[in-house]
């Protein structure tokens, strides 16, 4: 029996080809997370102390162009097809970052793994729209979410134990055996999956018009009033034409063919609440997962390696609250309550964040982060699934693109807008580590800098709560629809 002749495969076959597609998954995740803990080594090994935000919105930034572009060719062309040139890409990339000499170099290649990255995140959830119906979907949702969540755990702590212990370009080295590992595997894997002979173009002046926009923004939001005064003709420029990027590709995707961002399916209401929410909820908790390192070497005077492993309990518990979820979403009526409920404990958690921004101690630590990640879990199952609950088969991998898309281009947003807030006011430590704040006379400024930042972060919070009330909860599917 074929998973495209709509009846679906039995349920050992399904487990086959997702947990054959989880590694992609991995791959993709704990990149985003993995130079996190790194940074300030980073920075000492390339001699910079600014702009190392960079690192990791590169990243983000090309991911998001590259996410929706991915999902189109994938509807096209097939899922195996699309999976073997974003994995052969992330191999490129992660070498180019293993060997880059200057920042400069690491942030370009870091662009290139992000473009891979974009494929490496969408493919493997179009191929679980192929398997299963949305009812069925959310217990194999789980095994996404546990390897994404568990990624992310994972890419602090090792990219600590990897500066701390080895050397910093190990963050990249190992990426590339599993990469070609993957390659290997995926190609047998999918080969049950052909395409669905939908054609698609795909629209690279969309990306490239995101791409400007958004680079010409953060590079305001970082380099202003650092790198370059305020009142230079680099951010005048700048600030001038980052709107008209901005409208330029509003025009193209009124104009586009198939554009990058489909109006059509973000018409409709429930994927445009389940986008917002989605994308606000991941980007406080990935922006978190960046600079919660950072503050616990620079406030809690933790090392890098130290600091990672601390963040352990914060993805382990998400990834209990998303299996939780997805055991019960199938079964009840009213999908939406663990979630709301959930968020609201979170949004508390972040509050006391805040308010002992100046530290805390280790239990009071697991316990904050613990219960944040818990009551996190829920809200990408649900949002994930009931979005996938209105699309029609032949646009699901745009629609699952489109969804990546928004998170991916908050996320990015998130990060740099952190990267302001706190490397700022830390100008010449970023790159030094923990000791040379120990000694500033700005403590007080960066003890309120995080505290800005975790409010920022509740504020995110509570805009996925409103959008997911605003969401229409209607009854999940028992099969695909054609």
């Amino acid at each position: 029996m074929d998973a495209t002749d709509g009846q679906p495969l039995p349920h050992r076959e399904t487990l086959v080809i997702v947990f054959g597609v989880l590694l992609s998954v991995f791959l993709g995740a704990i990149s985003q997370s993995i130079t996190a803990s790194a940074l300030p080594t980073i920075g000492r090994a390339l001699e910079v102390t600014g702009d190392l935000s960079w690192v990791v919105t590169s990243y983000l930034l090309t991911q998001t162009a590259a996410t929706p572009l991915f999902g189109k060719f994938s509807d096209t062309h097939g899922r195996s097809a699309a999976m073997q040139w974003a994995l052969g890409i992330f191999v490129v990339g992660s070498v180019a970052c293993a060997l880059a000499p200057n920042l400069a170099t690491l942030v370009a290649a870091r662009a290139l793994q992000g473009i891979a990255a974009g494929g490496l995140t969408a493919i493997p959830m179009t191929v679980l729209g192929d398997l299963a119906p949305p009812k069925h979907r959310g217990r194999y949702y789980t095994y996404f979410s546990m390897t994404y969540i568990s990624a992310g755990a994972l890419g602090p702590a090792l990219g600590g134990i990897f500066s701390e212990y080895l050397h910093w370009t190990m963050i990249f080295w190992f990426g590339v055996p599993l990469g070609l590992f993957g390659i290997f595997l995926t190609r047998r894997l999918l080969q049950k999956l052909p395409p669905y002979h939908r054609h698609h173009k795909l629209d690279i002046a969309g990306a490239v018009l995101i791409v400007l926009a958004s680079l010409s923004v953060m590079f305001v939001l970082t380099a202003g009033g650092k790198t370059y005064a305020w009142n230079s003709p680099q951010i005048i420029g700048l600030a001038l034409a980052s709107p008209l990027f901005w409208v330029a590709f509003v025009i193209s995707q009124k104009r586009a063919a198939e554009p990058l961002l489909p109006l059509g399916i973000i018409a409709n209401p429930i994927v445009r609440w389940a986008i917002i929410s989605n994308a606000f909820g991941w980007g406080a908790v990935i922006g978190l997962n960046i600079y919660l390192p950072i503050w616990l070497q620079t406030i809690g005077g933790m090392g890098p390696a130290e600091s990672g492993l601390a963040l352990m309990i914060l993805m382990v518990m998400l990834n209990l609250g998303a299996l939780f979820s997805a055991q019960i979403t199938g079964r009840i009526i009213h999908y939406k309550r663990p979630p709301m409920v959930a968020l609201v404990i979170c949004i508390g958690t972040t509050l006391w964040m805040a308010w002992h921004a100046e530290g805390m101690g280790f239990w009071e630590l697991q316990i904050v982060l613990g219960l944040f990640g818990f009551c996190f879990g829920p809200v990408a199952p649900v949002t994930s699934v009931a979005m996938q609950n209105t699309i029609v088969q032949h646009q699901l991998g745009t629609a699952v693109a489109a969804m990546q898309f928004g998170r991916g281009l908050l996320t990015t947003f998130t990060v740099a807008l952190f990267g302001v807030i706190v490397l700022h006011v830390l100008p010449d430590t970023a790159g030094a580590g923990a000791e040379a704040l120990k000694n500033a006379a700005n403590r007080a400024d960066a003890i309120q800098a995080f505290r800005t930042l975790f409010l920022t972060a509740s504020g995110l919070l509570v805009v996925s709560l409103a959008t997911l009330a605003a969401m229409e909860e209607r009854p999940l599917l028992t099969k695909r629809a054609e």
